[in-house]
């Protein structure tokens, strides 16, 4: 590990959520909650006012409603959300050539490699800049943790929400570390945490007095070894700049569980369906179909079926899904589906209907993987028209954007980014006025950042010593 906090994890605060607020007066200071809006639907981001309510990522939307009844509930405009992640992982990769995106609004960044940071600090300076850069450039706020570990960076930046910045010197780690609880570690899950919880261990600190054989014979060879080491802060992964995806999945929550094995098999079989669109919508193809099923009582356990050659051919994945549900007990209820395809190409083989290499796989508990929020239900016509939240244009009222809609009517509020709150009116649903629009910018003319601070470094800190040559 190194000597100086000059690993940096950037999580921005209730990314979807303040994408919204950000672009509609109307919902600042709000309770909003991004997600699918079907009876199946899931939160994908809760703002912190309806995180106050309760609200959480994962959680039921049918459960959110009943928490928190008079938030804003928007369906999600990815493609607005990924154009403002580029935004910010420009500016990541302004500080280093060592930028490790985790998802459109989390990243770890090496400093050191990029010549920006090599003491506490110019890491500090680094990281006040580039909040106040992303704050320039897309009218957001994120949280900035430093640390000499991936892992200590990550807790920090948990430590600094929202719109904070926390650095963890060197030599203080173990002392920080003690007094949390066991799920401040990563991995360590509902399931994990609960065992360590019966065995008595319920701090970080408690976890390394055990000792790595206790953990080991109680977590097993792999998972005691890895959480040992975290206890006692070692954590020496790199910060890696490219990272190939491993697998495309989809999977859905259920409000009720599901009893009926004939409605779990057609599950599984529409999941199939999705993923493999999912798949070709990437150029992509896989050999191993992965089942994961959630059970009434939380314990999860996934199935794997490798195959001799990758595939994108849906009756191949649904039959390969089927065979592997054929060797799950759901006797008691599922509340979690998945499907998913690993071990990807960007070819297909195509004489591939004597499927099975080996048979279905092992069978593993997880309990540790956070849940993610499913595809919206199809939607009526008039529904996929006028989704919530996604933005209109009146031929006389101009841009605004979808407050609700149904029995033939939809309700929309006419306001932008840089105006007061608008006024609200309804159409029809056919009405030739309007028509969906494209999303308008959080910030008018936003500064050129990149070329104003050159490719990369942070202007205003002085050059690092150079170490003498050997």
């Amino acid at each position: 590990m190194r000597s100086a906090p000059t690993i940096l994890h950037l999580d921005m605060d209730a990314f979807y959520a303040s994408v919204e607020q950000a672009s509609k007066p109307s919902l600042r200071g709000k309770a909003v909650i991004v997600g699918g809006l079907g009876p199946r639907g899931v939160v994908a981001t809760a703002s912190y006012e309806a995180r106050v309510l309760g609200v959480h990522s994962a959680m039921p939307m049918s459960q959110a409603r009943r928490l928190a009844p008079n938030a804003a509930y928007l369906v999600p405009r990815f493609a607005l959300y990924r154009s403002i992640s580029d935004q910010v992982m420009a500016l990541l990769r302004a500080l280093s050539p060592l930028v490790e995106p985790l998802s459109l609004d989390e990243a770890f960044v090496d400093l050191e490699a990029g010549g920006t940071a090599w003491d506490e600090r110019s890491a500090r300076l680094s990281g006040t800049k580039l909040r106040a850069d992303i704050r320039a450039v897309t009218g957001l706020t994120g949280s900035v943790g430093l640390a000499a570990s991936k892992m200590l960076a990550k807790i920090a930046s948990e430590q600094a929400k929202p719109d904070g910045l926390v650095v963890i010197e060197p030599g203080t780690e173990r002392a920080m570390l003690e007094p949390m609880p066991v799920r401040t570690l990563p991995g360590v899950g509902p399931a994990t945490g609960d065992h360590l919880r019966r065995a008595g261990i319920h701090t970080v600190g408690e976890i390394a007095e055990a000792g790595e054989d206790e953990l080991v014979r109680l977590l097993g060879k792999a998972h005691g070894h890895a959480l040992y080491a975290m206890a006692l802060a070692r954590d020496d992964r790199p910060v890696v700049a490219e990272r190939e995806t491993k697998s495309v999945s989809v999977e859905d929550t259920y409000d009720v569980d599901i009893h009926d094995r004939v409605r779990v098999g057609l599950e599984v079989q529409r999941l199939a369906d999705r993923c493999v669109r999912r798949l070709r919508g990437a150029g992509l193809s896989g050999r191993t179909i992965v089942l994961k099923v959630r059970r009434y009582d939380f314990s999860t356990l996934t199935r794997s079926e490798t195959l001799r050659g990758p595939t994108d051919d849906p009756a191949v994945v649904r039959e390969a899904a089927a065979r592997l549900l054929d060797s799950v007990d759901t006797t008691g209820g599922v509340r979690l589906l998945g499907v998913g395809v690993s071990g990807l190409a960007d070819y297909t083989q195509e004489d591939l209907f004597a499927q099975a290499a080996g048979g279905a796989g092992e069978e593993t508990p997880e309990g540790e993987e956070p849940e993610t929020a499913p595809e919206p239900r199809p939607e009526t016509p008039a529904e996929r028209r006028w989704p919530a939240g996604h933005d209109v244009r009146h031929a006389e009222h101009g841009h605004g954007w979808v407050q609700g809609s149904g029995l033939g009517r939809v309700t929309v509020r006419f306001e932008t980014p840089g105006s007061a709150p608008g006024r609200v009116k309804t159409f029809r649903v056919d009405d030739p006025a309007l028509e969906p629009a494209d999303p308008l910018p959080l910030v008018d003319d936003p500064p050129d950042l990149l070329e104003a601070t050159g490719t990369r470094g942070t202007p205003d800190a002085p050059s690092p010593p150079r170490p003498l040559e050997a």
